[in-house]
């Protein structure tokens, strides 16, 4: 497990500058309006930010950019970086611009020279994000990172407003590092131990074994494991931070920790990504522990089928017919297509066990919405304009893509089976559509419901703004901040 770059801060001391090893960031407006720290970097450098401002070079930055001084004369820094920003940025500005500079860190401690600037706050939250890296596997032991060191006129106000989004850049460390990991690694075992380990937090974590599942009638669910050695397993967690009489929100994930499509067996090239196949309940472990690390004041529910999708003598074949936890029977016509079997049980078992306020399921789930939306945007499809718009005001306050999606009856035709009561395929036309219709069957009536297709960002082949290449921890902010502004 890789861990969060530390993070500290301390009153605004422009003396400091002088001696500071590694790296030292002041902050500039575009319009070269000089502050304390950049006068005395100045002074410092002999007129050489001056100069650079002076320069046709400064013509052409914009805000966000960052413009590296090496060696800096009069410094002990090996570099001097100068962080163009506007005085006062908005949240995803200031992130952002955190991020650039944790892509220059290498490892070296950084004192960033923040003054005054507003939205320091977010600005170390890009950092934190950004400083991300995931090397647990490697037989070299990794530099461990110095990080960084903020000094601000209100530092402790700062450090206050830091910590919940500290909590929550934990959150998608977690979703990080259990989206990377191999498949041999994280078995279904694995992942409900890590994820019992949050109990420490506060959360109660209950873990249901396959004699369970049978029990409960998981019929869907289970068939999409038998043909692996893993067990199946159901993990819950509760966090209760709210009133004891509210229903919480539901948060389900597709826990898929390899699929190889079974039975309807996927192409060999590109088949070992399929390790990030269980981004969707990596993305609800991740949110609970930020909601219980930053002791959030709702009641939330997260559930996440966990299974191996293997081919095997024991594996479901295409054309078995399987009956679901709500009683409505399935013929599976591709096994490849084995979330929306494991997420139906879940979503029915949640809204039976729980009766929640509300019910968001994650998922890796079709190739189809990457087709339509690219790695820029998840698919959002919902029941409800209401719950479905406070999740996407929340998206886009945390500068995560999010496109709603549309629903349909007239999809619903793709689904018919001649002889079950759907198929789990609807074919190639829309088919991230008639997933989510296949989900939404799944749904009471009155239960608010969003399905989150999340396969083109919950691991990417480039880097992000906010990520190296590889796990995203997409959608961790995104539920955070949604919880926060609608259930807290």
């Amino acid at each position: 497990m890789s861990s969060l770059v530390p993070i500290r801060f301390q009153a605004f001391d422009v003396d400091a500058m002088a001696q500071a090893e590694g790296r030292v960031v002041v902050i500039m407006t575009p319009e070269a309006k000089m502050g304390p720290a950049v006068r005395r970097a100045n002074r410092l450098t002999r007129g050489a930010v001056a100069r650079l401002i002076e320069s046709d070079r400064f013509e052409k930055v914009k805000a966000g950019d960052v413009v590296s001084l090496a060696w800096p004369s009069g410094m002990a820094a090996e570099a001097l970086d100068i962080l163009i920003l506007d005085r006062r940025p908005d949240p995803a500005e200031a992130r952002k611009a955190g991020a650039k500079l944790a892509k220059l860190a290498d490892n070296q401690p950084v004192l960033v020279m923040a003054g005054n600037q507003a939205k320091t706050e977010d600005l170390a939250m890009g950092l934190a994000l950004r400083s991300y890296d995931f090397d647990a596997h490697k037989s070299k032991e990794a530099d461990q990172p110095a990080g960084f060191t903020i000094s601000h006129q209100k530092a402790d106000e700062v450090e206050a407003a830091f910590a919940p989004l500290y909590a929550v850049a934990d959150g998608v460390r977690m979703t990080r590092d259990l989206t990377n990991e191999p498949a041999n690694v994280l078995t279904t075992t694995e992942f409900a131990d890590r994820l019992d380990e949050m109990k420490e937090l506060g959360l109660e974590v209950e873990v249901l074994e396959e004699d369970k599942l049978a029990e409960l009638g998981m019929r869907t669910l289970l068939s999409v494991g038998q043909g692996s050695v893993s067990p199946s397993k159901v993990v819950v967690m509760q966090w209760n931070g709210g009133d004891k009489d509210d229903a919480p929100l539901a948060l389900v994930g597709k826990g898929v920790v390899f699929d190889t499509g079974g039975i309807s067996l996927k192409p060999a090239g590109g088949m070992e990504d399929m390790t990030m196949d269980m981004g969707g309940a990596g993305v609800v472990a991740g949110t609970m522990r930020a909601l219980a690390k930053r002791k959030a004041k709702a009641n939330v529910v997260g559930l996440v089928g966990l299974v191996e999708n293997m081919p095997s003598g024991n594996a479901t074949r295409p054309g078995d017919v399987v009956k679901s936890m709500k009683g409505d029977t399935v013929e599976i016509i591709n096994t490849d297509a084995e979330g929306r079997l494991v997420l139906c049980d879940v979503m029915w078992y949640a809204q039976e066990r729980f009766q929640p306020v509300g019910m968001i399921d994650l998922a890796t789930l079709t190739g189809a919405i990457i087709i339509g939306l690219g790695h820029e945007n998840a698919g959002v499809f919902s029941n409800n304009d209401t719950f479905c718009n406070a999740f996407l005001k929340a998206a886009g306050a945390e500068d995560e893509g999010a496109w709603r999606m549309p629903l349909g009856e007239a999809y619903d035709k793709q689904l018919k089976s001649r002889i079950a009561d759907m198929k789990n395929v609807g074919g190639r036309p829309a088919g991230s559509i008639t997933a989510a219709q296949f989900l939404q069957r799944f749904v009471k009536e009155e239960t608010p419901w969003i399905h989150l297709d999340i396969a083109g960002v919950a691991s990417v082949s480039s880097e992000t703004s906010y990520a190296p290449k590889g796990a995203t921890g997409w959608g961790v902010r995104a539920l955070s901040r949604f919880v926060q502004d609608n259930f807290e």
